[in-house]
Protein backbone atom coordinates (compact mmCIF):
# COMPACT_ATOMS: atom_id res chain seq x y z
CA UNK A 1 0.00 0.00 0.00
CA UNK A 2 2.76 2.48 0.51
CA UNK A 3 4.18 1.80 -2.61
CA UNK A 4 1.05 2.82 -4.09
CA UNK A 5 0.43 5.41 -1.95
CA UNK A 6 3.67 7.19 -3.23
CA UNK A 7 4.08 6.55 -6.46
CA UNK A 8 0.03 8.66 -6.75
CA UNK A 9 1.43 11.52 -4.25
CA UNK A 10 4.64 11.76 -7.27
CA UNK A 11 2.14 11.65 -10.17
CA UNK A 12 -0.86 13.84 -8.12
CA UNK A 13 1.80 16.43 -7.94
CA UNK A 14 3.31 16.34 -11.62
CA UNK A 15 -0.60 16.21 -12.72
CA UNK A 16 -1.00 19.63 -10.69
CA UNK A 17 2.40 21.13 -13.13
CA UNK A 18 3.93 21.48 -9.07
CA UNK A 19 7.42 21.07 -8.04
CA UNK A 20 8.32 19.72 -4.52
CA UNK A 21 8.95 23.19 -3.15
CA UNK A 22 5.58 24.32 -4.24
CA UNK A 23 3.70 21.13 -2.71
CA UNK A 24 5.35 21.28 0.70
CA UNK A 25 4.49 24.98 0.62
CA UNK A 26 1.17 24.40 0.32
CA UNK A 27 0.67 21.37 2.71
CA UNK A 28 3.31 22.78 5.18
CA UNK A 29 6.03 20.48 4.85
CA UNK A 30 8.84 20.43 3.97
CA UNK A 31 10.30 19.83 0.55
CA UNK A 32 12.24 16.82 2.24
CA UNK A 33 9.28 15.74 3.59
CA UNK A 34 7.36 15.17 0.19
CA UNK A 35 10.52 13.53 -1.38
CA UNK A 36 10.07 11.04 1.37
CA UNK A 37 6.53 10.37 0.84
CA UNK A 38 6.81 10.25 -3.06
CA UNK A 39 10.33 7.68 -2.53
CA UNK A 40 8.09 5.83 0.15
CA UNK A 41 10.30 6.04 2.84
CA UNK A 42 7.26 7.77 4.83
CA UNK A 43 3.79 7.48 5.01
CA UNK A 44 1.84 10.97 5.20
CA UNK A 45 -0.89 10.84 7.86
CA UNK A 46 -4.38 10.33 7.08
CA UNK A 47 -4.81 14.81 7.99
CA UNK A 48 -2.12 15.10 5.66
CA UNK A 49 -3.43 12.73 2.78
CA UNK A 50 -6.74 15.02 2.87
CA UNK A 51 -4.58 17.61 2.76
CA UNK A 52 -2.66 16.60 -0.04
CA UNK A 53 -6.18 15.55 -2.04
CA UNK A 54 -7.22 19.37 -0.94
CA UNK A 55 -4.06 20.42 -2.80
CA UNK A 56 -4.22 17.84 -5.86
CA UNK A 57 -8.05 18.62 -6.93
CA UNK A 58 -8.11 14.89 -6.44
CA UNK A 59 -10.55 12.49 -4.41
CA UNK A 60 -9.12 11.06 -1.33
CA UNK A 61 -9.42 7.15 -2.52
CA UNK A 62 -7.19 8.05 -5.35
CA UNK A 63 -3.84 7.40 -3.41
CA UNK A 64 -5.00 3.88 -2.93
CA UNK A 65 -6.02 3.00 -6.31
CA UNK A 66 -3.22 1.55 -8.04
CA UNK A 67 -2.73 2.80 -12.28
CA UNK A 68 -3.12 0.35 -14.80
CA UNK A 69 -1.98 2.35 -17.38
CA UNK A 70 1.45 2.92 -18.87
CA UNK A 71 1.73 5.77 -21.73
CA UNK A 72 5.82 5.47 -22.26
CA UNK A 73 7.21 8.01 -24.62
CA UNK A 74 4.13 10.04 -26.39
CA UNK A 75 4.21 12.46 -29.03
CA UNK A 76 1.82 15.08 -29.52
CA UNK A 77 1.68 18.34 -31.53
CA UNK A 78 2.36 21.57 -29.20
CA UNK A 79 3.35 25.09 -28.85
CA UNK A 80 7.04 25.63 -28.03
CA UNK A 81 5.93 27.57 -25.04
CA UNK A 82 4.50 24.09 -23.52
CA UNK A 83 6.46 23.44 -20.59
CA UNK A 84 7.95 20.20 -20.18
CA UNK A 85 6.55 20.78 -16.90
CA UNK A 86 3.15 20.87 -18.73
CA UNK A 87 3.97 17.91 -20.54
CA UNK A 88 4.18 15.52 -17.82
CA UNK A 89 0.81 16.77 -16.22
CA UNK A 90 -0.82 16.30 -19.26
CA UNK A 91 0.39 12.83 -19.32
CA UNK A 92 -0.63 12.01 -16.15
CA UNK A 93 -4.17 13.87 -16.82
CA UNK A 94 -4.38 11.40 -19.54
CA UNK A 95 -3.07 8.21 -17.50
CA UNK A 96 -5.82 9.17 -14.88
CA UNK A 97 -8.53 9.61 -17.34
CA UNK A 98 -7.73 6.27 -19.44
CA UNK A 99 -7.09 4.31 -16.04
CA UNK A 100 -10.94 5.14 -14.96
CA UNK A 101 -12.69 4.40 -18.27
CA UNK A 102 -10.58 0.80 -18.44
CA UNK A 103 -11.81 0.12 -14.70
CA UNK A 104 -15.28 0.95 -15.45
CA UNK A 105 -15.45 -0.98 -18.92
CA UNK A 106 -14.18 -3.81 -17.11
CA UNK A 107 -17.05 -3.50 -14.16
CA UNK A 108 -19.52 -4.03 -17.12
CA UNK A 109 -17.40 -6.70 -18.92
CA UNK A 110 -17.49 -4.75 -21.90
CA UNK A 111 -15.24 -6.04 -24.78
CA UNK A 112 -13.15 -3.12 -25.55
CA UNK A 113 -10.67 -5.14 -28.20
CA UNK A 114 -9.74 -3.18 -31.12
CA UNK A 115 -8.30 -3.98 -34.81
CA UNK A 116 -7.23 -1.01 -36.79
CA UNK A 117 -9.14 -1.90 -40.26
CA UNK A 118 -6.78 -0.10 -41.91
CA UNK A 119 -3.55 -1.98 -40.66
CA UNK A 120 -2.42 -4.03 -44.43
CA UNK A 121 -3.23 -0.24 -46.13
CA UNK A 122 -0.04 1.28 -46.63
CA UNK A 123 0.19 5.05 -47.57
CA UNK A 124 2.86 6.08 -50.10
CA UNK A 125 1.79 8.92 -51.08
CA UNK A 126 -1.26 12.16 -50.80
CA UNK A 127 -3.07 10.18 -54.15
CA UNK A 128 -3.48 7.21 -51.81
CA UNK A 129 -5.86 9.05 -48.82
CA UNK A 130 -9.11 9.14 -51.13
CA UNK A 131 -9.07 5.35 -51.60
CA UNK A 132 -7.87 4.47 -48.16
CA UNK A 133 -10.67 7.20 -46.65
CA UNK A 134 -13.54 5.25 -48.98
CA UNK A 135 -12.31 1.76 -47.76
CA UNK A 136 -12.40 3.40 -43.65
CA UNK A 137 -16.07 4.79 -44.81
CA UNK A 138 -17.30 1.71 -46.03
CA UNK A 139 -15.79 -0.26 -43.23
CA UNK A 140 -17.37 1.82 -40.60
CA UNK A 141 -20.90 1.80 -42.48
CA UNK A 142 -21.33 5.82 -42.90
CA UNK A 143 -21.15 5.82 -46.64
CA UNK A 144 -20.46 9.73 -47.87
CA UNK A 145 -22.62 11.75 -46.04
CA UNK A 146 -22.04 14.85 -43.77
CA UNK A 147 -20.61 13.31 -40.33
CA UNK A 148 -22.98 14.61 -37.78
CA UNK A 149 -20.59 13.52 -34.35
CA UNK A 150 -17.16 12.91 -34.89
CA UNK A 151 -16.73 11.90 -30.89
CA UNK A 152 -19.62 9.39 -31.28
CA UNK A 153 -18.20 7.70 -34.36
CA UNK A 154 -14.60 6.94 -33.01
CA UNK A 155 -16.17 5.67 -29.77
CA UNK A 156 -18.75 3.47 -31.70
CA UNK A 157 -15.57 1.88 -33.18
CA UNK A 158 -13.32 1.47 -29.67
CA UNK A 159 -11.53 4.36 -30.08
CA UNK A 160 -11.61 5.87 -26.71
CA UNK A 161 -11.81 9.64 -26.79
CA UNK A 162 -10.31 12.27 -23.57
CA UNK A 163 -10.93 15.79 -23.62
CA UNK A 164 -8.07 17.88 -22.06
CA UNK A 165 -9.08 21.40 -20.88
CA UNK A 166 -5.72 23.38 -22.07
CA UNK A 167 -7.12 26.92 -21.92
CA UNK A 168 -3.64 28.72 -24.04
CA UNK A 169 -4.73 26.35 -26.74
CA UNK A 170 -0.92 25.33 -26.76
CA UNK A 171 -1.65 21.86 -26.99
CA UNK A 172 -3.48 20.47 -30.59
CA UNK A 173 -3.75 16.00 -29.94
CA UNK A 174 -2.24 12.96 -29.60
CA UNK A 175 -2.83 9.30 -30.41
CA UNK A 176 -1.83 6.57 -28.63
CA UNK A 177 -2.01 2.65 -28.32
CA UNK A 178 -1.73 1.96 -24.68
CA UNK A 179 -0.44 -1.19 -23.39
CA UNK A 180 -0.25 -2.37 -26.91
CA UNK A 181 -4.32 -2.66 -26.78
CA UNK A 182 -5.97 0.86 -26.12
CA UNK A 183 -6.30 3.27 -29.22
CA UNK A 184 -6.70 6.93 -27.93
CA UNK A 185 -7.19 9.89 -29.14
CA UNK A 186 -7.05 13.28 -27.17
CA UNK A 187 -7.90 16.57 -28.07
CA UNK A 188 -7.90 20.41 -26.83
CA UNK A 189 -11.62 20.60 -25.58
CA UNK A 190 -11.59 24.44 -25.88
CA UNK A 191 -11.04 24.31 -29.47
CA UNK A 192 -14.12 25.66 -31.58
CA UNK A 193 -16.16 22.81 -33.19
CA UNK A 194 -14.47 22.38 -36.37
CA UNK A 195 -10.72 23.21 -35.36
CA UNK A 196 -11.71 20.11 -32.81
CA UNK A 197 -13.26 17.68 -35.52
CA UNK A 198 -10.15 18.28 -37.86
CA UNK A 199 -7.68 17.74 -34.89
CA UNK A 200 -9.46 14.37 -34.09
CA UNK A 201 -9.45 13.06 -37.72
CA UNK A 202 -6.20 14.05 -38.19
CA UNK A 203 -4.84 12.32 -35.01
CA UNK A 204 -6.54 9.73 -36.38
CA UNK A 205 -4.67 9.28 -39.42
CA UNK A 206 -1.53 9.04 -37.21
CA UNK A 207 -3.30 6.30 -35.18
CA UNK A 208 -4.60 4.26 -38.21
CA UNK A 209 -2.25 5.04 -41.12
CA UNK A 210 1.07 2.87 -42.29
CA UNK A 211 3.21 5.73 -43.22
CA UNK A 212 6.01 5.93 -45.31
CA UNK A 213 9.38 6.63 -43.96
CA UNK A 214 9.38 10.20 -44.50
CA UNK A 215 9.93 13.47 -42.30
CA UNK A 216 7.36 14.73 -39.73
CA UNK A 217 6.52 17.62 -42.11
CA UNK A 218 5.34 15.32 -45.06
CA UNK A 219 3.49 12.87 -42.26
CA UNK A 220 1.78 15.86 -41.13
CA UNK A 221 0.88 16.80 -44.51
CA UNK A 222 -0.47 13.01 -44.70
CA UNK A 223 -2.57 13.53 -41.87
CA UNK A 224 -4.30 16.69 -43.00
CA UNK A 225 -5.19 15.19 -46.10
CA UNK A 226 -6.72 12.16 -44.61
CA UNK A 227 -8.59 14.91 -41.99
CA UNK A 228 -9.67 16.59 -44.91
CA UNK A 229 -10.94 13.60 -47.26
CA UNK A 230 -12.75 12.17 -44.15
CA UNK A 231 -14.79 15.14 -43.71
CA UNK A 232 -15.27 16.57 -46.78
CA UNK A 233 -14.54 13.54 -49.55
CA UNK A 234 -13.40 14.66 -53.11
CA UNK A 235 -16.76 13.10 -53.94
CA UNK A 236 -18.90 15.66 -52.31
CA UNK A 237 -16.96 18.67 -52.89
CA UNK A 238 -17.17 18.07 -56.53
CA UNK A 239 -20.67 17.20 -56.02
CA UNK A 240 -21.21 20.94 -53.58
CA UNK A 241 -18.80 22.90 -56.20
CA UNK A 242 -18.67 21.16 -59.79
CA UNK A 243 -15.38 21.66 -61.33
CA UNK A 244 -12.57 24.22 -62.69
CA UNK A 245 -14.07 27.12 -60.93
CA UNK A 246 -13.07 30.82 -61.22
CA UNK A 247 -14.34 32.06 -57.91
CA UNK A 248 -16.36 31.24 -55.16
CA UNK A 249 -18.72 32.80 -52.93
CA UNK A 250 -18.64 33.43 -49.13
CA UNK A 251 -22.18 32.31 -49.27
CA UNK A 252 -21.39 28.57 -50.62
CA UNK A 253 -18.29 28.31 -48.37
CA UNK A 254 -20.76 29.23 -45.39
CA UNK A 255 -23.36 26.63 -46.21
CA UNK A 256 -20.84 23.60 -46.42
CA UNK A 257 -18.79 24.48 -43.57
CA UNK A 258 -22.58 24.49 -41.74
CA UNK A 259 -23.51 20.93 -43.34
CA UNK A 260 -20.02 18.97 -43.06
CA UNK A 261 -18.80 20.48 -40.16
CA UNK A 262 -15.04 21.54 -41.72
CA UNK A 263 -13.57 24.99 -41.34
CA UNK A 264 -13.71 27.70 -44.10
CA UNK A 265 -9.75 27.29 -44.26
CA UNK A 266 -9.92 24.04 -44.70
CA UNK A 267 -12.88 24.08 -47.33
CA UNK A 268 -10.32 26.23 -49.61
CA UNK A 269 -7.72 24.07 -49.32
CA UNK A 270 -9.72 20.59 -50.46
CA UNK A 271 -11.16 22.83 -53.52
CA UNK A 272 -7.42 23.29 -54.53
CA UNK A 273 -6.96 19.36 -53.84
CA UNK A 274 -9.95 18.55 -55.98
CA UNK A 275 -8.25 21.44 -58.77
CA UNK A 276 -11.67 22.81 -58.75
CA UNK A 277 -9.30 26.48 -57.64
CA UNK A 278 -6.23 27.25 -59.10
CA UNK A 279 -2.66 27.60 -56.75
CA UNK A 280 -3.01 31.15 -57.13
CA UNK A 281 -6.56 32.31 -56.60
CA UNK A 282 -5.94 30.51 -52.59
CA UNK A 283 -3.07 32.00 -52.63
CA UNK A 284 -4.70 35.39 -53.04
CA UNK A 285 -7.53 34.38 -50.65
CA UNK A 286 -5.20 34.20 -47.87
CA UNK A 287 -3.36 37.47 -48.93
CA UNK A 288 -6.43 38.64 -48.46
CA UNK A 289 -7.14 37.00 -44.45
CA UNK A 290 -3.78 38.44 -43.40
CA UNK A 291 -4.94 42.02 -44.38
CA UNK A 292 -8.54 42.34 -43.62
CA UNK A 293 -9.36 41.45 -39.56
CA UNK A 294 -13.05 41.45 -40.16
CA UNK A 295 -12.25 39.02 -43.28
CA UNK A 296 -10.30 36.93 -41.05
CA UNK A 297 -13.46 37.11 -38.12
CA UNK A 298 -15.90 35.91 -40.42
CA UNK A 299 -13.84 33.01 -42.51
CA UNK A 300 -12.70 32.01 -38.38
CA UNK A 301 -16.05 32.01 -36.82
CA UNK A 302 -17.51 28.57 -35.85
CA UNK A 303 -20.97 27.27 -37.26
CA UNK A 304 -21.16 23.91 -37.16
CA UNK A 305 -24.34 23.06 -34.33
CA UNK A 306 -22.97 20.00 -33.26
CA UNK A 307 -20.89 20.39 -30.27
CA UNK A 308 -18.23 17.36 -30.21
CA UNK A 309 -17.78 16.58 -26.53
CA UNK A 310 -17.13 12.83 -25.56
CA UNK A 311 -20.31 11.27 -23.09
CA UNK A 312 -19.34 7.49 -22.87
CA UNK A 313 -17.63 7.48 -19.91
CA UNK A 314 -19.56 9.53 -17.95
CA UNK A 315 -22.27 7.31 -19.17
CA UNK A 316 -20.43 4.29 -18.29
CA UNK A 317 -20.49 5.04 -15.00
CA UNK A 318 -23.50 6.29 -14.47
CA UNK A 319 -24.97 2.54 -16.10
CA UNK A 320 -22.71 0.99 -13.34
CA UNK A 321 -24.52 2.46 -10.75
CA UNK A 322 -28.05 2.14 -12.22
CA UNK A 323 -26.76 -2.19 -12.27
CA UNK A 324 -25.54 -1.74 -8.40
CA UNK A 325 -21.99 -2.69 -10.29
CA UNK A 326 -20.46 0.52 -8.03
CA UNK A 327 -21.50 2.64 -5.46
CA UNK A 328 -22.10 6.26 -5.04
CA UNK A 329 -18.71 7.15 -3.60
CA UNK A 330 -17.26 5.11 -6.45
CA UNK A 331 -19.03 6.88 -9.01
CA UNK A 332 -18.59 10.22 -7.41
CA UNK A 333 -14.42 9.40 -7.19
CA UNK A 334 -14.83 7.81 -11.00
CA UNK A 335 -16.17 11.14 -12.49
CA UNK A 336 -14.16 13.89 -9.28
CA UNK A 337 -17.82 15.08 -8.50
CA UNK A 338 -19.67 14.86 -4.98
CA UNK A 339 -22.10 11.97 -4.02
CA UNK A 340 -24.84 14.21 -3.87
CA UNK A 341 -24.51 15.05 -7.41
CA UNK A 342 -24.34 11.47 -8.45
CA UNK A 343 -27.63 11.03 -6.55
CA UNK A 344 -29.39 13.72 -8.46
CA UNK A 345 -28.59 12.65 -12.28
CA UNK A 346 -29.37 9.21 -10.94
CA UNK A 347 -32.76 9.27 -9.87
CA UNK A 348 -35.59 7.96 -11.73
Amino acid sequence: MKEIVSQKIRQGRVLNAMSLQELADLIGVSKQMISKYENGNSMPSSKILIQLAKSMKVKLDYFFAPSSVELGDVNFRKRSSFSAKKVNALKEDIKIQLSNYLEVENILKIDNSFENPLKKKKVNSLEDIESVVKELRNDWEIGFDPIHNIIQLLEDNEIKVIEIDEPQNNFDGLASIVNDKYPIIVVNKNFIVERKRFTLLHELGHLLLDLPECDIKFEEQICNRFASEFLFPKSMVLKEFGEGREGISFKELIEVQRKYGISIRAIVYRLKDCNILSENRVAEFYRKLNFDPRLKREVDAQRFQTPEVSNRFEQLVYRAFSQELISSSKAASLLNININEVLENSTM
